[in-house]
């Protein structure tokens, strides 16, 4: 008995190294039953831009860990594209930005049958660089307001 434990210790400190050495992909592979009902498009963006509901910005910090934060945001549709408009003081979110850290949104609505929201969804974010594309989306900012937008690449249910 002994030596099948000894065998079977030593195979798995060999197996250890090698599943250590692979990376898992947490975007991809988080969440991929979803429990509640999701919302997209002109019907999103006008929940969104309604001011009410629940709102989060996911990034990474920098050294790994999440970060989650709480902060209204907007939304703008430009030809069939539709961009988050985030205004944001200095804080962690925006050094992970600087970092290159990749954003996710959720937005949840106001709960009707439930007591929690349970329709909303989760928007896969990607930085607008293109400086006409930057240009035509500053129609929609607000005088003086220079806020960062991000392309809605996907959206998902909620959770």
């Amino acid at each position: 008995m002994k030596k099948a434990l000894s065998v079977f210790l030593s195979l798995l400190l060999l197996v250890c190294p090698a599943l250590a050495g692979q990376e898992s992909d947490a975007v991809s592979s988080a969440s991929t039953v979803y429990y509640f009902d999701g919302i997209s498009g002109d019907e999103l963006m006008d929940a969104i831009n309604s001011y009410s509901g629940f709102y989060a910005i996911a990034s990474v910090n920098a050294d790994g860990t999440p970060n989650i934060a709480f902060f209204v945001y907007g939304m703008v549709k430009l030809e069939e594209t539709y961009y988050v408009q985030l205004g944001l003081s200095p804080n962690q979110t925006t050094l992970n930005i600087d970092g290159g850290s990749e954003l996710m949104a959720m937005y949840g609505m106001n709960p009707v049958a439930f007591p929690y929201a349970s329709v909303g969804a989760r928007m896969y974010l990607s930085k607008v660089t293109d400086e006409e594309t930057l240009t035509a989306l500053s129609a929609f900012s607000p005088a003086g307001y220079t806020p960062l937008y991000y392309e809605v690449t996907r959206t998902v249910p909620m959770g």
